[in-house]
């Protein structure tokens, strides 16, 4: 293994208690929070043109202009995954802007959410976090045209993205159907390494991976959208490959079975997991659906944790038809995902099991 990477000057992951998508409610909990919630389960009745809200966990909610265009409007943001605040900025808002592409749009302007401890981070470093996110803003092609600021006991950043999509080509994870194939587009072991990070324990070379998986745009989601057998289509991101799996299949009334060997993982993933550098986050989310979820006997705890583990700016994961696998495949490819996978399919029923 190269040589970890050396100590920066300013720590950033030191001002916060969690960090990337790590960060998020753990999914039991966010479901019993907005259990109650009024408007949980009826927005589409008093909102006609409100083609997706919050009733199955889609990644951002759309709204229908006329025949031809409708709203994605999502947010995204997060505490420090890495110390460089310029690659955090550029995190944060890749991982921002996925949800856009995740619906099948395109994004048009983002707006920048910004809180930060001040007197305590240099103006400098802020500087960097908003440079970081402007620049990837200038690679998908839009602008950030304003935002709001608060001063916070920990450093926060991510932006409001707004995109557009024809209403009849939104992807949402509800559309998966018995038959389907399931192929993801990038690698997992964010999580993992983030925990790796947090001791040491990274070496310069998968720092280089990570850096280089969680700032690739989801570009590929607005071309998916066009690819005709294309039923359902999500982001990975802090539930996990299995809790934003179990969205599709609950959502769509399936079931699914994915074969742990196919999975693809970041360089040296499974030596780390083995190890133990798995995240709090891990944990929560098997607490939170583990009994949904059918695991061969043969599988250990270290590879459960591949599953479970939260990933910041994750792939696409994408349903579709076995005549379209190979046109999804090829999108994919176009788009620079040359790790794309097919990881399992759909099926009848009403379970998840894992494979070893």
């Amino acid at each position: 293994m190269n040589d970890t990477l050396p100590a920066p000057p300013i720590r950033l992951t030191q001002f916060s208690h969690g960090g990337g998508c790590g960060c998020k409610i753990a999914p039991s909990v966010l479901r019993d929070i907005l259990a109650d919630t009024p408007f949980y389960s009826h927005l589409g009745e008093a909102y006609p043109d409100l083609l997706v809200g919050i009733e199955h966990g889609d990644d951002a909610a759309v709204y229908r202009l006329n025949d031809e265009q409708a709203i994605v409007a999502t947010t995204d943001f997060f505490m420090p995954i890495v110390d460089d605040p310029f690659e955090f900025g550029r995190i944060a808002a890749t991982n921002a802007l996925s949800d856009v592409y995740a619906m099948g749009g395109r994004p048009l302007f983002a707006l920048a959410i910004v809180g930060m401890p001040i007197g305590k981070l240099p103006n400098d470093v802020i500087r960097q976090i908003l440079a970081g996110g402007e620049s990837v803003c200038k690679v998908a092609g839009i602008p950030i045209a304003g935002g709001h600021s608060i001063d916070a006991p920990e450093p926060i950043y991510g932006l409001v993205g707004i995109g557009v999509v024809n209403p009849r080509k939104v992807k949402q994870n509800s559309g998966g159907q018995a038959g389907d194939h399931l192929i993801l587009g990038k690698p997992l072991g964010v999580g993992i390494y983030s925990a790796a990070l947090k001791k040491s324990l990274l070496s310069t070379d998968q720092y280089a991976a990570m850096i280089a998986a969680t700032t690739q745009l989801n570009t590929a989601g607005a071309d998916l959208a066009d690819t005709a057998g294309v039923h359902a289509m999500t982001d990975i991101t802090g539930f996990g490959l299995l809790g934003h799996l179990l969205e599709i299949t609950r959502a769509s009334k399936v079931s699914a079975q994915v074969g742990l060997g196919r999975l693809p993982l970041l360089p040296g993933v499974s030596e780390l997991a083995k190890a133990g550098h798995i995240t709090g986050a891990s944990e929560r989310n098997w607490a939170s659906y583990g009994s949904e979820v059918q695991i061969a006997d043969s599988i250990a705890d270290w590879q459960r944790a591949l599953l479970t583990d939260p990933q910041t700016s994750g792939g696409l994961l994408v349903s579709c038809t076995t005549e379209s696998r190979n046109a999804v495949l090829d999108a994919f490819r176009r788009h620079g995902f040359e790790r794309a996978t097919e990881i399992g399919r759909l099926a009848a029923g009403s379970n998840v099991s894992i494979v070893a």
